[in-house]
């Protein structure tokens, strides 16, 4: 390692879009077992206080997550592509920060799952031959995945050898 390079932060953040896709997921996770556990309470009358007790608990935890966690991820999730290596850094409580050398470069794919294309957003993924699996960056533009994953595609395509 050279004196004076140092492993620093990727500079890119995600689409600030991210922050509304991920807060309707976390109410999506919230709400399914809250209004099990809410129908069920008021079908079973002497079940009631052990499944209403649940269902109060996981609805204000649920809300409290939704309202902070995403402000959260999006201030720590960084992403940047170099002519070098693509860089992200992922996670809350415990942060990841993957490099994957474009030569170890394998595939590279968007996805739009039915949340995604409503926040007009697109996750791109860049398989390795690392055992670790790939690198997801989520949250993008879906027209800045689509000319990532260009970019990607040009710059990998440069590079001698089969990412093995």
């Amino acid at each position: 390692m050279e004196e004076g390079v140092r492993l620093r932060p990727p500079n890119s953040t995600l689409n600030e879009r991210v922050v509304g896709w991920w807060r309707v997921q976390l109410l999506l996770a919230t709400a399914i077992p809250v209004t099990l556990l809410a129908v069920l309470g008021l079908l079973i009358g002497p079940a009631r206080l052990w499944l209403l007790t649940p269902a109060a608990v996981l609805a204000v935890l649920g809300l409290a997550c939704t309202l902070f966690l995403p402000n959260w991820w999006f201030r720590v999730h960084r992403w940047e592509v170099t002519d070098e290596a693509v860089y992200v850094r992922t996670g809350a409580f415990w942060q990841e920060w993957r490099i994957a050398p474009m030569s170890r470069i394998q595939t590279v794919d968007t996805m739009r799952g039915p949340l995604e294309q409503a926040f007009r957003l697109a996750t791109v993924i860049v398989t390795t031959a690392s055992s670790k699996g790939a690198i997801k960056i989520e949250g993008l533009d879906h027209e800045q995945a689509a000319q990532l994953a260009e970019q990607l595609t040009r710059i990998t395509r440069a590079i001698p050898g089969d990412a093995t």
